[in-house]
């Protein structure tokens, strides 16, 4: 599967060089690179294109291939807290309990071992910083259970992250953003790296 992103408003005002051809062969893919580099705004591409969207200034071809897709969920970790939308469970008095005692990242890990999973057979999912208040250990239980939902449910999955131990694994394919030329991800005001910026 593969995307061709022909014009779009963002990628072209950080001098992204178009077309960018985006491989999504791989059933697992990890978006890496600075902040501000363009991995949201990639992920969110990729879920208007599976859905067949159209938007203002975003010009695409998508190859599906032989993929068959049956749902497309789009978690962003940080709109998708439900400790901050407990009236959604006003019905359910257990997880509400759960929820409001639990901690951020007691939750993100309940995502990955109850909610994804009930996701029909060949879903693609896209994560925006999964890893967000996960410990490292936590942060290997949620490859594992990413790398089963591939194997058992036949899951396609990409995620946006920062995070050294889901961009080092050699189960992943990387596409690294930082390898374009962007003006929007270097900053001279913020010193150097490892050095004190406190005056």
């Amino acid at each position: 599967m593969f995307l061709k992103i022909l014009a779009h408003p963002v990628f072209t005002s950080l001098n992204f060089h178009m077309p960018m051809v985006v491989d999504l062969s791989h059933p697992l893919v990890m978006l890496e690179g600075e902040n501000g580099c363009g991995k949201s705004t990639l992920l969110h591409s990729i879920y208007y294109a599976l859905r067949g969207e159209q938007v203002d200034g975003y010009v695409y071809k998508l190859d599906r291939g032989k993929v068959e897709i049956n749902k497309v969920f789009l978690f962003d970790a940080e709109q998708h807290n439900p400790r901050t939308q407990l009236e959604y469970f006003e019905n359910q008095p257990q997880m509400k309990e759960f929820l409001q005692m639990a901690s951020h990242g007691q939750v993100m890990l309940s995502m990955f071992r109850e909610t994804f999973p009930s996701f029909p057979d060949g879903t693609v999912l896209l994560l925006d910083e999964p890893e967000m208040a996960l410990s490292s250990s936590n942060q290997k239980r949620i490859l594992k259970m990413l790398m089963e939902l591939v194997d058992q449910k036949n899951f396609r999955i990409v995620a946006a992250t920062h995070s050294p131990i889901l961009i080092g694994a050699k189960e992943n394919y990387v596409i690294n953003l930082d390898r374009h030329i962007n003006r929007n991800v270097v900053s001279t005001d913020l010193g150097v790296e490892g050095q004190s910026t406190i005056q």
